[in-house]
């Protein structure tokens, strides 16, 4: 049973791999988020609550590196673009720390102790994965599987889930203790884990900001 785990526990991982479809196919975590992109708006709210980054991104990666953390391809043998899940492979099979945060790179305003919320979940339940539940736009609280908190030990169940051919992040976190853990109290943003796919969603999150 742990007592508590100390964001210098944690490396957080920027998933910021994807093709950018529903944007045109550009590079997501690369579109300005009020004058910053993407990605380094993620780190730079991320970084205070971990004690690592690094970026899973499979383009612009000097672009990526110039941000100051390490950056990664997808890796596992999964090919490229093959979804979150080839970014989880990647990160837990460079994580030094005993336990890995996921954050995408398209949700810039998620809270800013999500982290600590999730490891006091994940610590109380003795839990392998802690991730967040949200409201959605319509008003639904649900699992958002790719704000996740896990044990690094991770790495050979999820090696077993994708030679198997699973993508889906919560039908992996499901064959294990997954705890959920609601961002709907008093004081949260209703849409801190909203998601930017187009640019017109982008900008519509520009426009939220105080």
């Amino acid at each position: 049973m742990i007592d508590t785990i100390d964001g210098a526990e944690i490396t957080g991982v920027i998933l910021a791999g994807g093709r950018g479809s529903r944007m045109g196919g550009v590079d997501k975590g690369m579109q300005n988020f009020n004058g910053v992109p993407l990605a380094l708006h993620t780190l730079l709210r991320l970084s205070p609550q971990v004690g690592e980054v690094m970026i899973n991104a499979n383009r612009n990666l000097a672009a990526y590196e110039s941000f100051g953390v390490p950056v990664w391809p997808d890796a596992g043998g999964m090919g490229e673009f093959s979804g979150p899940l080839a970014g989880f492979i990647t990160g837990l099979e460079r994580c030094e720390t005993p336990y890995m945060m996921t954050v995408p790179c398209d949700s810039p305003l998620f809270n800013e102790n999500m982290v600590l919320r999730l490891a006091e979940a994940l610590a109380r339940e003795n839990a392998d994965f802690a991730v967040v539940a949200a409201p959605e736009e319509d008003g639904q609280l649900r699992a958002q599987p790719v704000f996740c908190l896990m044990r690094a030990g991770m790495l050979e169940s999820l090696a077993v889930f994708t030679a198997g051919g699973g993508r889906k992040i919560d039908a992996w976190t499901a064959r294990h203790k997954t705890v959920l853990v609601p961002f709907n109290q008093p004081g949260d943003d209703p849409r801190a884990f909203f998601n930017a796919n187009t640019l017109a969603e982008l900008h519509q999150l520009e426009a939220l900001r105080p």
